[in-house]
């Protein structure tokens, strides 16, 4: 039987622009907390990441989706190979980057892990979900748990030898979480005992590890309604016994497997708590009714990490498809379309096939630089605590202000990049003989799970633009604005600046606008142009973050020789920079009048008008 095969490749000159090119971080090395982090530990590390997910987890990808998770006997089975992954994984060190150094962690900036992710979950996302979620829970517990939890789950967590999970979402109780029904009744031990279901609880059961730590939430007996009353409980799958270990089973039943339309490798569990009344977990921390709050720190993490897997997989469909257009030959150059001896040429000369590859390299690398830019906001508020707390603030500021732009964004995005990476590859592109199928059909999920992408849309327009104060926004806006008064007359630029100008003005209206309908009242307003002001401001980002990459590219590249093999590398951020500005930026101020026209038909057309059947 042969070898599956790699089919994953990445841009690690990409990801070196990115990193200390664009967004500086060499700045921030070798001082605290990143004291043990230089250049080259940090470009070591990356070319050790791809090296080991073009050999390991890459020529698994197929693998999964093909065989994707079994239930047998109660007993979640996965993917050939997917074990012994997970053990290489971890004794790799890849996933202690960010781990706290007490337990085994190696305080790598949030930029490098990062991109690290993007390099792991764009090789094969579906079991890149395994260990995501186990850094999640255990983060989680970290942050909230009592010193002895602690002790008692981090370390075997950050370690891969117990994994986790989060719970929330119920057969009756999906994005509208407060619904939540199931209960946590208090033993008089202090543990609780659990009862109900948790549907579509990704790892919700496999075979990796010895045990599973569930994160669930559950209303305690006489909480309130809503997410006032939840509270957030440790629960593993196998209860741990006075000395750490795993012990016996904790009435935690995977009932059944969802059939999904990909990221088949990863198991997506019907999880029931309880059904023999021994169910037993902790609250997490000391007090109750602290569940959506603490949550609320594995969601960020998890929409960020949502964000990561949409750049992974657009990434790796946009590189596939640059690939295939290189060497399928087929029709004449455009200028010799009346000869019909005229030899066949690679499909990347064709007008219409560029076009598509430049459009997706813009989405690409704007999306990676979103994503970077709020890593190393990240990093710069470590290195600034407690030296100076208002700068500090204003970097964590933005990383809540960009969180819904980089899950939403970066999740439409990828599915609408693989989605060109089929057109590109035209009919071979829709058969399972190239990687772009399975890049559509594993992107689809990111922009539902995690909050779905209208969710994202309501908490930027109700919670983000107001959140401290309005502050946060003004902080962006000014940034934006400073950019385009320094570039406004840039000999090369100037024109796509004016782009942004005009975009940057058009957010800055609609976002008055929607404080206008919160002032007045008109609350259906809200939900019904949120989307599209979400669309509206994450585009005037990226199309920032990538003409602030072609100011840098420029200077680079006059001070190269004319053969440097960087010139083109650079030519490249300059020409994804002009496009992305003609085809994208340019159609904000239109989008923002479609806004403020507060059409409101979706609303007004009967239930019956939709269809007569």
């Amino acid at each position: 039987m042969s070898q599956p095969q790699n089919r994953y490749k990445a841009d690690l000159r990409e990801l070196d622009f990115v990193l200390f090119e664009q967004f500086r971080l060499g700045e921030l090395l070798g001082t605290a907390p990143f004291e043990a982090w230089g250049e080259e530990e940090v470009r070591m590390t990356l070319a050790e990441v791809y090296r080991f997910v073009t050999e390991v987890t890459g020529p698994l990808n197929a693998v999964g989706d093909v065989e994707g998770c079994k239930l047998v006997d109660g007993q979640v089975r996965t993917p050939k190979g997917f074990r012994e992954a997970w053990q290489r994984v971890y004794e790799s060190g890849f996933k202690s980057l960010v781990v706290p150094e007490e337990f085994g962690g190696q305080n790598a900036p949030r930029a490098l892990a990062a991109l690290a992710t993007e390099l792991t979950t764009g090789s094969n996302t579906a079991f890149e979900m395994y260990p995501g979620l186990t850094l999640g829970a255990a983060d989680l517990i970290e942050a909230f748990g009592t010193p002895e939890q602690r002790e008692r789950y981090c370390a075997k967590m950050f370690a891969g030898e117990w994994a986790g999970t989060m719970c929330l979402t119920e057969p009756a109780a999906g994005s509208d979480v407060g619904s939540s029904v199931c209960r946590a009744s208090k033993n008089p031990d202090g543990t609780y005992t659990i009862t109900g279901s948790k549907l579509f609880i990704s790892g919700g059961d496999q075979d990796l590890t010895e045990n599973i730590i569930h994160m669930v939430l559950a209303r305690t007996e006489g909480a309130p309604k809503g997410t006032r009353g939840l509270s957030l409980f440790i629960v593993p799958k196998r209860r741990i016994d006075d000395g750490g270990n795993s012990g016996e089973p904790n009435d935690v039943k995977c009932v059944s497997l969802e059939h999904k339309m990909g990221i088949n490798g990863s198991s997506t569990a019907l999880l029931q708590f309880g059904d023999d009344g021994r169910c037993i977990g902790e609250l997490c921390g000391s007090d109750e009714l602290q569940g959506i709050k603490q949550m609320f720190k594995m969601m960020n993490y998890a929409r960020i990490g949502v964000g990561l897997q949409g750049l992974g997989i657009a990434s790796a469909a946009y590189l596939a498809a640059l690939e295939y257009a290189k060497e399928r030959k087929q029709g004449p150059n455009i200028k010799n379309w009346k000869d019909a001896d005229a030899p066949r040429v690679a499909i990347i000369e064709h007008p219409n096939v560029r076009r598509m590859l430049l459009s997706m390299k813009a989405e690409v690398e704007g999306i990676r630089a979103l994503i970077v830019k709020a890593a190393v906001h990240l990093d710069r508020a470590a290195t600034l605590a407690g030296k100076n707390d208002d700068e500090a603030l204003y970097h964590q500021g933005q990383v809540e202000l960009l969180t819904p732009l980089i899950k939403s964004y970066s999740s439409d995005m990828a599915f609408r990049v693989a989605e060109t990476a089929i057109q590109v590859h035209g009919g071979v592109g829709y058969t399972r003989d190239y990687p772009v199928e399975q890049h559509c059909r594993d992107s689809k999920i990111f922009s539902i799970y995690e909050g779905t992408n209208g969710i994202q849309a309501l908490d930027l327009v109700a919670r983000k633009l107001g959140q401290n104060g309005g502050q946060n926004m003004q902080r962006f806006l000014g940034d934006v604005a400073a950019f385009v008064e320094k570039n406004k007359s840039h000999a090369v630029l100037g024109p796509a600046v004016a782009l942004l100008s005009a975009a940057h003005e058009a957010v800055g209206q609609s976002t008055m606008q929607f404080m206008a309908w919160f002032g007045a009242g008109e609350m259906e307003l809200i939900p019904l142009n949120a989307n599209r002001f979400l669309l509206m401001m994450s585009q005037l980002t990226v199309g920032w973050l990538l003409l602030d990459a072609a100011v840098i590219a420029l200077e680079k590249q006059s001070a190269l020789p004319a053969d440097a093999p960087d010139q083109a590398f650079y030519a490249g951020k300059q020409h994804a920079a002009i496009f992305f500005a003609n085809q994208t930026l340019s159609a904000i101020p239109g989008s923002a009048r479609a806004l403020a026209a507060g059409d409101k038909s979706a609303m007004q057309i009967p239930d019956a008008a939709f269809a007569t059947v």
